[in-house]
């Protein structure tokens, strides 16, 4: 498969893979030791997806090198390229595609020099495992004894051919997690482990109240030689010892006043708040056709509440300013994007930042390790010379991270009167669903509004739908309608700092779409299954909902009585992978999804049992969501700030997952971290309208909002 386009782009330049177009030096993403290793240094970061193993199996393919010879180098700046946020499912198309090229070129620079020193042809010379071999199998050289000849500090071309899918023996692999043996065996690999010499802790006080003012502090000693830093409404304590910072934080906040308003809609008020905030309407899609007249009409409207990440390792940095230089340890999806912020935030200049990704424990999404950052980064600078820091509490990770918005989804579908689709409307109203850093003018870090220079609070974007969309995210239904509208508001007013959660405005939309979808079978007397499969015309995604089906046994499937099946299937984004899923649930003293059933088509995959814990993944988190999660709060705060009041799914809660992914070794990777939660939450939806004849209109799917969906 050649990946190269020969095309010019935008900027002028001809076309290269993935973010190698924007980092086009070879250098930057290649170092070869010689030693015998290779150094490959993505901007991509592990955040426990497995990324690392698929780019090292990526680059080890390419070179033909073995594999335990690649050696991953987190993320970096200024030491890594600009691959911008790890986020939406992206990573293999965008980094994986560039390692592969800048990979695929790099060895046939080295071959060309080797052919031309020793006189044997480019294309009688084999590469085993870094060696370049002659006919006759003489050793003619090696990646390693050329390793100082700086052939790799040249800009990639277009034109290169990498492998193709036949002759990749490493990539298409489910090779051995290289993260996990630290992790399993309990070494320090997080950010929440590590630990510098002379370091102090810290804890920031927070304010009572959303948009709350410092008005008064009064003085007092603190433990354990523990000290006050105070700009404006940001408030933190510093101590050598972490239990002293601790107590600190107790003392000083019992010493904060604080100048408060309501500044929230109430708990029970959000769903009739977004109905009434001021916001921007715009079209998404809109397609007009004669269509006869209708005979079946669902008209639905779906809530979400907020929702938020519930990461179980809390948010953490640490940061040192020393010699005019602030180096940050953070566990950021986009360490770039932060630096940009960071100069905003704190007028430095962004040549003084390096900052050094380090693994936290586990967030897709943007949560508050970028604000973490800049907590431990201002506090740094108070005290220069000595490493700082921060961790969160989880009241703070519950309550003051960034949270994914609620949003309103209405849905108004006609049919003929042999079920046939005729119109479909879809109408999304939610606040931005991207507040992540590095996008706008103004930082979008959490203690940059609370200086005693503030800077406003941006209101969070939807990025383009050719981008993948935020709150329009899996908006327009993938069958066949004649007639669309879509259309998306997106609200000016942003009480709760609002940005990117797994999955996005997908998440919400499929739901909807797949409610309506099976509602619309009903009034057409027609099987789910088989009226989806009237009205796909993707051939991709019939071939996941029918392997979706058979492993469940949907046409054999027995009615018990408690129990339910439901079905649903999606494209990410309408552009990324498919996914089907089969969701049985049983509904006793509330619901609980007991079986699913998954399938997906991700195109190319590079480590399939890494694919599989991707979507296995998503569907957990999914079901999680659906039946338990949502953000409280009352006027001024948000009041789910702990496990008991923000609930997740339990180890013991977890449904039994069958899934299989169908093989594309042709076609181009997607990636699959994200794909299969909207199928996820509408199949269970389905199924609870199965097992008890409701449509559940409000998320979480808890006995509560069921009665709400019975009175409406």
């Amino acid at each position: 498969m050649n990946l190269a386009f020969h095309g010019p782009m935008a900027d002028g330049r001809p076309k290269l893979p993935g973010s190698l177009h924007v980092n086009r030096r070879l250098d930057q993403w290649l170092l070869l030791l010689p030693g015998g290793q290779v150094v490959v240094t993505p901007g991509k970061v592990e955040l426990g997806q497995g990324i690392l193993t698929a780019l090292a199996q990526i680059a080890a393919e390419e070179l033909d090198v073995a594999l335990p010879r690649i050696r991953m180098q987190a993320a970096s700046t200024p030491g890594s390229p600009d691959e911008a946020v790890t986020s939406g499912s992206l990573s293999v198309q965008e980094s994986g595609m560039a390692i592969r090229h800048a990979c695929a070129e790099a060895r046939g620079i080295f071959v060309g020099v080797i052919a031309q020193r020793s006189g044997v042809s480019r294309d009688d010379i084999v590469v085993r495992d870094g060696e370049f071999l002659a006919p006759d199998g003489r050793v003619l050289g090696s990646y390693w004894s050329l390793a100082g000849a700086d052939l790799l500090a040249v800009e990639a071309t277009p034109g290169v051919t990498p492998k193709p899918a036949a002759e990749r023996r490493i990539a298409g692999t489910s090779a051995p997690r290289l993260d996990l043996p630290e992790k399993v065996f309990g070494a320090p690999r997080f950010i929440q482990d590590l630990r510098l010499p002379g370091m102090w802790h810290a804890r920031v006080v927070r304010p009572v109240a959303r948009g709350a003012r410092l008005a008064a502090l009064r003085d007092g000693p603190l433990p354990g030689g523990a000290t006050l830093h105070r700009d404006g409404s940001f408030l933190a304590v510093l101590a050598p010892q972490e239990h002293h910072a601790e107590a600190a934080a107790l003392r000083v906040a019992s010493r904060a006043e604080w100048h408060a308003t309501d500044t929230l809609p109430e708990d029970a008020a959000v769903e009739a708040w977004l109905e009434q905030a001021p916001g921007e309407h715009s079209v998404v899609l809109d397609r007009a056709a004669e269509t006869p007249p209708a005979t079946h009409r669902v008209a639905a409207r779906l809530f979400r509440p907020f929702i938020t990440h519930g990461s179980i390792g809390t948010c953490c940095a640490l940061a040192q300013w020393d010699a005019g230089m602030m180096r940050i340890w953070t566990h950021s999806q986009g360490i770039t994007n932060l630096c940009a912020d960071l100069v905003k935030a704190m007028g430095l200049p962004a040549e003084v930042f390096h900052i050094q990704h380090v693994e936290g424990a586990g967030c897709y999404g943007h949560n508050g390790a970028d604000d973490v950052a800049l907590e431990a980064a201002l506090l740094a600078r108070a005290h220069p010379g000595r490493p700082v820091r921060v961790l969160w509490t989880r009241a703070e990770e519950l309550g003051w991270g960034p949270a994914s918005p609620a949003m309103l989804v209405r849905v108004e579908a006609e049919a003929d009167a042999e079920g046939g689709l005729l119109r479909w409307s879809q109408q999304v109203t939610s606040n931005g669903h991207s507040g992540r850093p590095g996008r706008g003018k103004l930082p979008t870090l959490l203690a940059a509004s609370m200086l005693a220079e503030p800077f406003a609070v941006p209101n969070a974007i939807n990025p383009p739908l050719a981008g993948g969309g935020g709150a329009q995210r899996n908006a327009i239904p993938g069958y066949r309608v004649p007639a669309m509208n879509i259309g998306m508001t997106h609200l000016s007013d942003m009480p709760i700092r609002s940005s990117a959660l797994r999955g996005l405005g997908a998440l919400a939309n499929v739901w909807a779409i797949e409610s309506v979808m099976d509602e619309l079978a009903e009034a057409a007397g027609a099987d789910p299954l088989a009226y989806r499969l009237r009205h796909l015309d993707d051939a991709r995604a019939r071939d996941v909902l029918t392997r979706a089906a058979e492993m469940a046994g949907w046409e054999g499937r027995a009615k018990r009585e408690g129990f339910g099946y439901g079905l649903a299937v999606a494209r990410y984004k309408g552009s990324g992978a498919w996914c089907a899923a089969v969701a049985e649930i049983e509904a006793a003293e509330r619901v609980f999804c007991r079986r699913l059933w998954l399938a997906s088509d991700v195109g190319e995959v590079i480590n399939p049992d890494g694919t599989l814990n991707q979507i296995e993944g998503g569907a957990i988190q999914a079901t999680s969501m659906c039946l338990m999660e949502a953000v409280r709060h009352d006027a001024r705060t948000i009041t789910s700030d702990s496990w008991e009041a923000y609930p997740v799914l339990r180890f013991s809660e977890v449904p039994r997952i069958q899934a299989a992914i169908i093989p594309r070794p042709e076609a181009p990777p997607l990636g699959a971290g994200e794909c299969s939660m909207g199928p996820v939450i509408g199949a269970i939806a389905n199924a609870i309208a199965d097992a008890l004849s409701v449509r559940v209109r409000h998320w979480p799917f808890t006995p509560e909002n069921l009665s709400k969906s019975l009175e409406n």
